[in-house]
């Protein structure tokens, strides 16, 4: 099984405000690939909230290249690939708010949350924060650092393969009944809990 997370931490509440960025790629059903990198966001103001949350500081960015110098590393590793968030609803918007911000061309991908794969696998879980589920998974990580995060989210979700027996993408999502988000040029449609049932076409979501 192949695929790509990602987990973006921020500065504030403005989705834009990327402070870091962490993804792992997977081949084989093996981390094969990890990324880890700081960003100075434009927007420099750290909300004291976040900053608790995630632990990043002005100090610890203020030389760290921007997203667009980052994006340049990372945009192949997404483009055409299956990619998955925990809570991905978070992550795709951050990554659109960036890319709209330095004016720069969506990449083309599917993706999934494990928040929604967690669900319809561990039933009965008080929460499906990540790091509940992770120990539910008896999995140990730093919680808010985003490589961590991003590593935990796909062994999540590779464990839900195990526990679900199937050894595709495809064959989860169809077994699980959800439905994967598709990022394309200009819009993007939303990864959801439940499969929708209507045969019409799926409608988009134009980012204007």
């Amino acid at each position: 099984m192949n695929f790509v997370a990602i987990d973006f931490e921020t500065a504030n509440t403005n989705r834009s405000s990327v402070c870091s960025i962490g993804l792992v790629v997977v081949r084989n059903g093996q981390i094969a690939e990890e990324y880890y990198q700081l960003i100075k966001p434009n927007d420099m103001y750290f909300d004291p909230i976040c900053v608790r949350i995630h632990g990043i500081t002005p100090e610890d960015v203020k030389n760290a290249p921007s997203f667009h110098e980052a994006w340049k590393d990372i945009s192949h590793l997404l483009e055409g690939n299956l990619v998955i968030a925990h809570n991905a609803s978070f992550d795709m918007s951050v990554l659109r708010y960036s890319l709209d911000e330095c004016r720069l061309e969506y990449p083309s991908f599917s993706y999934n949350c494990t928040v929604n794969v967690s669900k319809k696998t561990w039933h009965g879980l008080h929460s499906y924060s990540l790091n509940v589920v992770a120990e539910h998974l008896q999995i140990q990580f730093k919680h808010h650092h985003a490589l961590e995060d991003a590593q935990v989210a796909a062994q999540v979700y590779l464990q839900a393969c195990k526990h679900n027996h199937v050894t595709s993408h495809e064959e989860l999502i169809e077994k699980l009944e959800i439905g994967q988000g598709t990022f394309y040029a200009n819009g993007y449609t939303p990864a959801r809990a439940n499969k929708k049932k209507s045969k019409n076409k799926r409608s988009s979501l134009k980012i204007s």
